[in-house]
């Protein structure tokens, strides 16, 4: 079975995580497959946007945990690589010109709710299990608090993290976590209408007003006007 399915919808191009039977746990073959094809979707020229979703019941339930045993102390090396892959993964959401809007409907825990938040935009279920689970097995939310944190502040992300609940499509639209929420039925239906509002927009004006965002968003003010300032000149080039 393939773990991600892809196809293309016009201009937007759709990322399945497909472990249905497992909640589509993040495993090492398909966290690699998956940041391939962002990468790959974003050098396609026919493709202006991206949704990510998952098949069956879940959007993604986080780290496929049965992996744990091979990743140990005594093997240090695979433990680096695998830490490296995750990394390369949450960063590169931000790292790609294309935009990503995510579809999220039954669990979206751990490293599931930060591919969640890792995305642009995100398309929420009313009845979606969104959070962070990680202290009640004794592990650590490492990688996803990062972006957690810049985006919902400190109370908020500690709550999320310590007190190990997780939290409806409602709360996760009060805390700015998701952009609409919608019943589970039209969860994919909007985050493809939304895509494909964003590919309509010049694909050139979208990538810089992405990577702009990005830059200026953790910069001082004086530091983020410099890259808007940056960001207008190239733009008179457009015309």
């Amino acid at each position: 079975m393939t773990e991600l399915v892809v196809d293309t919808h016009g201009a937007v191009r759709v990322l399945r995580l497909n472990r249905p039977e497992k909640h589509n746990a993040l495993n090492t073959t398909l966290t690699q497959s998956l940041l391939d094809a962002l990468h790959a979707a974003d050098r396609d020229d026919q493709v202006n946007a991206i949704v990510l979703t998952g098949n069956g019941k879940s959007f993604c339930a986080g780290a496929d945990t049965t992996e744990f045993s091979s990743l140990t102390v005594e093997q240090p090396q695979a433990v680096m690589r695998r830490a490296d892959l995750t990394t390369a993964l949450h960063s590169a959401f931000s790292q790609i010109a294309t935009p990503v809007i995510a579809a999220v409907h039954g669990n979206a825990l751990g490293g599931g709710a930060g591919l969640a938040l890792a995305c642009d935009l995100t398309v929420m279920a009313d009845d979606v299990r969104y959070g962070y689970p990680e202290l009640k097995h004794g592990i650590v939310a490492a990688v996803v608090m990062a972006n957690l944190v810049r985006q919902v502040g400190r109370k908020h992300a500690f709550e999320l993290l310590a007190m190990a609940e997780p939290i409806d499509g409602a709360r996760a639209l009060a805390l700015g976590i998701a952009n609409r929420v919608v019943s589970s039925a039209q969860v994919l239906e909007a985050a493809i209408a939304m895509a494909t509002r964003l590919a309509s927009w010049s694909p050139v004006a979208m990538g810089l007003t992405k990577r702009s965002f990005h830059r200026a968003a953790d910069l001082a003010l004086v530091d983020a006007l410099g890259v808007g300032r940056d960001a207008n000149v190239i733009m008179r080039s457009f015309r």
